[in-house]
């Protein structure tokens, strides 16, 4: 969970006047979730924020689904999605639920005209390939290969990439996304045995005052439309804040797994919660050191959870013949394990360089036809012999 952070300057004490040192008031507003009781953060404008001047176009960005109740295991090759075109064009959704979307993007355009603001969805970016600079109304965080960028319900955002070549992929939660509550303290720090701490989050910075009026094009995603909003004052007019809502990053490379004499199960690299999903990081490691030790994971049945994986980098270990930017899904129902001779030959070995993203949903996930134009349509006979 974020912590405490203060960027550019605010006044001594909340809800009292602040003024430039033109004597020009600053206009305060409360950034916060969950009514008044979730993580907030009080930002500071140049101009008010509420100067809505135009609503014009609306368009349906809800996913289409044409596999409703899926039981067979898939393997869609995610890097065969088309390249090119804009962030927010290239945001290609595959499995869907009401409790998150996961899409896969390939934007080779920045996103540096017009704004963003998802105003339904927490976004758990994972950069996969690419790099370049998140620049919102808190600040800027510049991001790389193997970053996560955080980014809460209703934060405005522009994208830029440093070049054409961008990989994504990304989950929008319809439930606040936090960390684990097992590694953290009633305090909200993180504990000793969490597999990552405060100093591997980072935080915006470079926060930049656009005091501006004019017309200023957001679009503002609601219920499964984009809404294109003009407004009136720059968003990126805040000359300060403080709190503990904002956007961070956190690399899948700072990371540190946990690992034991015999296999641990998958909680152990679990990475982000909400009370509908889980999203977990495989990251290379040191096998199990029993000497009777199998490091291939064991066989289990998807009893309660759909599980995906988007495959990164590295050997993966307990499949064949997958690559990077593939993307497997095992639905809940049918048991999935080690592929036919990945057990055999993971006994004896001593690490693992494989790079993942899992995310494991308490609800069933259905697909959509980019899914379906993915899908390698054999993946589930992949376990006989």
């Amino acid at each position: 969970m974020p912590f405490y952070h203060k960027l550019g300057d605010i006044p001594k004490k909340r809800h009292t006047v602040f003024k430039s040192a033109s004597k020009k008031h600053r206009y305060e507003e409360l950034f916060g979730t969950i009514g008044f009781v979730g993580m907030s953060s009080l930002l500071y404008h140049t101009q008010r924020p509420t100067q809505v001047k135009k609503i014009l176009k609306q368009e349906n960005i809800q996913p289409k689904i044409v596999v409703d109740n899926n039981i067979k295991s898939r393997l869609l090759k995610g890097f065969d999605l088309p390249k090119g075109r804009g962030y927010l064009e290239s945001r290609t959704p595959i499995l869907v639920n009401n409790d998150c979307h996961i899409s896969l993007a390939a934007p080779s355009e920045s996103m540096l005209d017009d704004f963003y603001k998802n105003t339904d969805a927490d976004e758990l970016i994972f950069i996969h390939k690419g790099s370049g600079t998140l620049k919102t109304m808190l600040g800027n965080l510049d991001f790389s290969y193997g970053d996560y960028l955080l980014i809460p319900r209703g934060i405005i955002y522009q994208i830029e990439f440093h070049n054409e070549d961008n990989r994504l992929f990304i989950v929008e939660s319809f439930h606040p996304m936090y960390t684990p509550k097992r590694y953290r303290n009633h305090f909200g720090q993180l504990l000793e045995h969490s597999p990552y701490c405060e100093r591997d989050i980072r935080r915006p910075k470079n926060l930049i005052t656009k005091d501006q009026k004019g017309d200023f094009l957001i679009k503002i995603k609601k219920e499964g439309i984009m809404h294109h909003v003009i407004y009136g004052a720059h968003p990126f007019d805040v000359v300060g804040w403080d709190g503990y809502n904002y956007p961070y990053a956190f690399s899948i490379h700072d990371f540190e797994p946990i690992t034991g004499r015999i296999h641990q199960p998958p909680p152990v690299h679990q990475t982000f919660e909400t009370d509908a999903f889980v999203v977990c990081s495989f990251c290379p490691r040191l096998y199990d050191y029993h000497p009777d030790s199998i490091p291939a994971p064991y066989n289990h049945s998807n009893i309660d959870s759909d599980e995906v994986l988007y495959y990164v980098d590295g050997d993966f270990m307990s499949r064949n013949h997958v690559e990077k930017g593939y993307v497997s899904l095992h639905p809940a129902g049918i048991p999935h394990g080690p592929h036919p001779g990945a057990m055999e030959r993971s006994i004896g070995q001593k690490e693992t360089q494989e790079l993942a993203v899992m995310v494991d949903t308490f609800r069933p996930l259905k697909l959509t036809q980019a899914a379906i134009n993915l899908d390698d349509g054999k993946y589930y006979k992949s376990w006989i012999k």
